[in-house]
């Protein structure tokens, strides 16, 4: 935390609105609010978030260029059916800046080390006027202090500003470590122990030495992991090559590629269709009831999902079968899309898997709770981030303790709003099928509620929808705290339109709004 440093007279910007970060979201951000002339901080000396900062030599978007592109600005090969590496993703994120004039609004390398909520004087009159503090979220008069450090100065500057919106993403900068016993930790081993986020630091020829010829452990079975696995085996060919080794906690479905049996993805989970066997927030009584009765259809068409996973990769094999329905791992936006050399790789001995519920650190590896033992010299954490810790290095109290209540998700009206946290909005923090598609959506609207076109309800029918919300998401799948919508996207999209007086059917016949796939280009339409 920041709170130690001195705080003297803020500098009063000439915009009205702060945005924090210059990834996906603060880019989709700063061009729908770019009238007021926003000032984006990033902590970096480039754009692109987790595309600049958190990628290795071998990533790849998970999607074709069309699920993955914003609305007014297409993918220059968008027909090209290949997966964009992180390269072209980045390419492209810059072409967006510096079509719309982005880039000017961006201070660069400016971290924003504190926030500072000085609209209301006291805790009580926060909370006893939220209705009032979200009334009109530009007021004409400071509401947040920012604190800036630059240039890793230890000097920093402080702006004011009536509105902030925070992009700074989930994923990134703090990296989630698992707890440990006494003597069962880090310290005890005597090789090399790294986070995947301070791999991705390393250059090419760099990882390739970190790699080559070395008894490597990479601790996760979710994309990152499964990516750095395959770098690890692809540098370990030949004779003197050594195996990389992955601890699976929990195996999550992976998927080789877009088709289930010849047929396309998405007319499984995101066509109108589909999603009418999924329970939404606001569903009637009716609709209930179809539910219940629609359920061996819905678990049945995740059974006929597993049952080509299951025949195309060898899961069995190799003790990766999940014990959970593939629905889950789609309904808390965990499914990932295996390299197409990765069981390749296992196949001849370069990649091999243990499962385990427990493990800790030894002198010479990694123990289990089985009494097995393996070697390393390399022992890499695939672990994921933390986001919420990363949220609460900035904000100040009462608002920390109120971002991940209730169930540990953070409570967001139509993904941007906090109900009780004023004059701020957060972008970037609900994921589904496609993110950016989300995040763009949500700028459009938060666009349309800076400018005063369209009304919050009150703080309390915000806090009742969002348990709604949450009460789906905990009901699909025991990995809910991940906070994704996307079994109701298209319902949580028509929402966000019907708030902007936009018409949610996007496509001109029944027969295509019900089974064509939702994308950038089939957001709805003003009336």
């Amino acid at each position: 935390m920041a709170d130690h440093y001195e705080n003297p007279s803020p500098i009063i910007s000439d915009s009205k609105i702060a945005i924090i970060g210059a990834g996906v979201s603060g880019l989709a951000v700063a061009k729908q609010l770019c009238h007021h002339n926003p000032v984006v901080f990033e902590t970096s000396d480039s754009i692109g978030g987790v595309w600049k900062s958190c990628v290795y030599d071998s990533t790849k978007l998970q999607s074709a260029r069309k699920g993955y592109e914003f609305s007014s600005f297409p993918w220059p090969n968008r027909e090209d059916p290949s997966f964009p590496s992180h390269v072209e993703v980045l390419n492209y994120l810059e072409s967006y800046a510096e079509h719309f004039d982005v880039l000017k609004f961006i201070k660069f390398n400016s971290k924003v080390v504190e926030l500072r909520f000085v609209r209301c004087p006291t805790i009580d009159e926060l909370t006893g006027n939220a209705e009032d503090c979200w009334s009109r979220p530009l007021l004409g008069q400071p509401a947040w202090e920012i604190a800036v450090q630059t240039n890793d100065s230890n000097n920093l500057k402080w702006y004011a500003f009536e509105f902030v919106v925070v992009c700074i993403g989930k994923y990134g900068d703090i990296p989630q470590i698992p707890n440990f016993l006494n003597n069962k930790g880090p310290d005890i081993f005597e090789g090399k122990i790294l986070h995947n986020i301070d791999y991705c630091k390393l250059n090419k020829d760099a990882a390739s030495q970190l790699l080559q010829g070395k008894k490597v452990v990479v601790v996760g079975f979710k994309k990152s992991a499964i990516d750095l696995a395959l770098e690890c085996a692809q540098a370990n060919q030949g004779a003197e090559g050594k195996p990389c080794t992955m601890v699976v906690r929990t195996p999550h479905w992976t998927i080789p590629h877009y088709r289930v049996w010849g047929l396309p993805f998405h007319l499984f989970y995101s066509t109108r269709c589909s999603q009418f066997f999924h329970e939404r927030p606001d569903q009637t009584i009716l609709g209930t009831l179809l539910r219940y009765v629609l359920y061996p259809i819905r678990r049945g068409i995740s059974m006929f999902i597993e049952s080509y996973l299951l025949w195309k990769l060898p899961l069995k094999k190799y003790g990766l079968k999940p014990d959970h329905p593939f629905l889950e791992d789609y309904a808390s936006c965990q499914m990932a899309i295996v390299p197409e050399d990765f069981f390749t790789e296992a196949d001849k001995g370069n990649i091999v898997f243990k499962t385990a519920s427990s493990w800790w650190f030894g002198k010479d590896g990694i123990e289990f709770d089985d009494s097995t033992k393996i070697e390393a010299d390399v022992v890499i954490l695939a672990t994921g981030y933390d986001g919420k810790k990363k949220l609460k290095t900035i904000l100040p109290e009462p608002f920390r303790s109120l971002i991940e209540y209730p169930y540990g998700i953070m409570p967001l009206y139509r993904g941007t709003i906090h109900p009780w946290i004023p004059n701020m909005a957060f972008v970037g923090y609900v994921e589904s099928a496609g993110n950016l598609h989300t995040s763009e959506l949500r700028s459009m609207w938060l666009a349309g509620l800076v400018d005063g076109k369209l009304k919050l309800p009150s703080a309390e029918n915000m806090v009742e929808h969002i348990w709604r919300e949450m009460k789906v998401m905990r009901r699909t799948s025991r990995f809910y705290k991940r906070h994704c919508v996307s079994t109701f996207s298209i319902n949580h999209s028509d929402e966000i339109c019907k708030d902007m007086g936009w018409r949610s059917c996007r496509k001109k016949s029944w027969l295509s709004e019900a089974f064509s796939p939702y994308g950038s280009q089939d957001y709805c339409h003003k009336n």
